[in-house]
């Protein structure tokens, strides 16, 4: 049975066009990556809980903030891993600079029989779609053309 994972792409419009809230991932194995490295926040979740409160959990754990906005249902999505992603757009605004994810602990270095901790998500930021596109990780990229495609081609 494949795993199953639920997040949630904010949105917010700008003059210009929209804007969504992509997430960096922490720790060692990403802290050199960008484009193709950001990602919706979002996580695995269990049978016992709901989608929708799985994604704000969610959402919450990799931010710290606590998404009250009406959530849309984008669809399920699967990744190039075999997850499957429930993902749902919210529009809303928020200051990356507030983000504060909670934590993971991994050995590291390699081999080395030491622990470290390291934040969930090392970063955030808005960004236009066309750099979306570019900074999303390739398996996500079908959840920001479903967004775009719910938003038309007025962006509304």
């Amino acid at each position: 049975m494949a795993i199953r994972s639920a997040g949630i792409l904010l949105y917010r419009h700008r003059p210009a066009g929209p804007e969504v809230f992509l997430v960096h991932p922490g720790g060692p194995f990403w802290a050199k990556k960008d484009d193709g490295a950001w990602s919706i926040p979002k996580g695995v979740f269990g049978s016992d809980e709901a989608v929708e409160a799985a994604a704000r959990r969610e959402f919450e754990e990799e931010t710290g903030i606590a998404l009250v906005s009406p959530l849309v249902p984008l669809g399920e999505f699967r990744q190039p891993g075999g997850k499957i992603v429930s993902a749902f757009a919210g529009e809303g605004d928020l200051d990356p600079a507030l983000v504060r994810s909670n934590t993971f602990e991994m050995e590291w270095p390699p081999r080395s029989g030491r622990t470290a901790a390291f934040p969930e998500v090392d970063r955030a930021d808005w960004f236009d779609t066309e750099n979306a596109a570019i900074k999303i990780l390739k398996g996500q990229w079908p959840i920001l053309k479903a967004l775009l495609a719910r938003l038309g081609p007025s962006g509304a």
